[in-house]
């Protein structure tokens, strides 16, 4: 498995309550980050949702345990009891217990590899929100992206420098062991596992923790932090084909165990999906200065509170704005909710006229808010900590429309099909 710094695979998946799931890349276009490791250690940013099973905090950083990490847990247990138990003449309890010895100092040089990534962030006045250990290694949660080049090349590089420190430890340890002993066979193995990560993850294409060093010397050369990411991504496919290929070769000799060979399998496809989010990522922000909510909002039509909601439709339909949002007002004239175009359709044509629409609609309090001057930063923020298919944009106080997802995602991604 590799080691990643998680912003380098930063994505952030905006889904729309029973339609029109966009994925939505979040490094640069959404100020925050999430680092990440593939490996016996390795390098996701979503919403304000924490998976996992919270273990407190190291220095603190707040740690967290993704469930995934059983599957891990039994299937390096397995493999290494069964070495243990050829290399030191072991009974089968002797070799579980050793393999799971060995599970808990993997995951240890796991969460220092994570912690070289976070308190390197932390130097550099990015706030860290945790480290969690996940089947593939771990990832560290950022606030926001490096602001230089030069600050992402050095928590980049963080992670793999402690793990490389680890391997040399460790092989200091191996060869000062006797041979054939506990301690030998578990100094090697961590030698191993250590070296390799950091050898690994410093492979330069994203989401590894090598590819957001390769995005930040492209960025440094062209002052592009987009062309940097999709050069880094293109590379990290290639990385990942390399790593399919070796699959494949150890597969073809014999040299895999089968426990080992869908884990490796998984890694493969975790890069090449992730080195085609930073790619999307990419492309994502090269468009961010088209949003304009003035524009892109739809307009809102006021209908009074218990307006049947054929009435309203029809209303709609004769004003000429088949695509304006419907806006539920109290006798005050306040815009009090917003119908809900999922609920509005699941409504049966022939029930409409007896269906207010006070009954498909979500109250105001409810629907996050965007200031109708809001950079594409600043909404992709928002649409990532609060995904839904619905946002008002509001003037000061009054609502001045409706910001619908899909609408953003034509935006940002044109080519990319979604549900309107």
């Amino acid at each position: 498995m590799p080691g990643r710094l998680g912003h380098a695979c930063d994505t952030a998946t905006v889904a729309a309550p029973e339609h029109d799931r966009i994925s939505l890349s979040v490094t640069a276009a959404a100020r925050r980050a999430r680092s990440r490791s593939i490996g016996p250690v390795q390098q996701r940013s979503r919403g304000p949702r924490r998976p996992g099973l919270s273990l407190g905090r190291v220095l603190g950083v707040p740690l967290r345990v993704d469930a995934s990490m059983l599957l891990l847990t039994v299937v390096v247990t397995v493999l290494y009891a069964a070495l243990a138990r050829r290399q030191l003449d072991l009974g089968p309890l002797g070799g579980y217990l050793v393999g799971f010895g060995f599970v808990v100092s993997l995951l240890g040089s796991v969460l220092l590899h994570e912690l070289g990534h976070a308190l390197t962030a932390r130097r550099y006045g990015i706030g860290v929100r945790g480290i969690t250990l996940e089947l593939l290694g771990g990832y560290t949660e950022m606030d926001r992206d490096a602001p230089t080049p030069r600050i992402e090349l050095l928590i980049s590089l963080a992670g793999p420098a402690v793990s490389a420190v680890l391997g040399a430890g460790a092989v200091a340890a191996t060869l000062a062991l006797p041979a054939g002993t506990l301690g030998h066979q578990l100094a090697f193995q961590l030698a191993v596992s250590n070296v390799v990560v950091a050898i690994f993850n410093s492979l330069p294409g994203l989401p590894l923790d090598g590819g957001r060093a390769l995005r930040a010397a492209v960025w440094a050369l062209t002052r592009d932090r987009h062309r940097g990411t999709e050069v880094a991504g293109w590379v990290g496919r290639a990385v990942a084909l390399g790593t399919l290929a070796l699959v494949v070769v150890l597969t073809m000799r014999r040299a895999l165990a089968p426990l080992a060979l869908p884990l490796l399998l998984l890694v493969a496809l975790t890069l090449w999906r992730g080195a085609g989010q930073s790619i999307r990522l990419a492309r994502i922000g090269r468009r961010l200065h088209l949003v304009d909510l003035a524009r892109l909002a739809r307009p809102l039509l006021p209908v009074p509170t218990g307006t049947p909601l054929a009435e309203a439709q029809r209303r709609r339909d004769e004003a000429a704005t088949p695509h304006a949002a419907l806006g539920v007002i109290d006798s005050a004239g306040r815009t009090v909710a917003v119908v809900d175009p999922a609920r509005a359709a699941a409504v049966p044509p022939e029930r409409r006229p007896w269906v207010a629409v006070d009954e498909v609609a979500r109250d105001l309090s409810a629907v996050p808010a965007l200031p109708v001057g809001a950079d594409g930063e600043r909404v992709l923020e928002t649409v990532r900590t609060h995904p839904g298919a619905q946002y008002v944009v509001t003037a000061g106080e009054d609502v001045v429309g409706v910001l619908h997802i899909a609408d953003l995602a034509q935006l940002l991604e044109p080519k990319r099909k979604t549900n309107t």
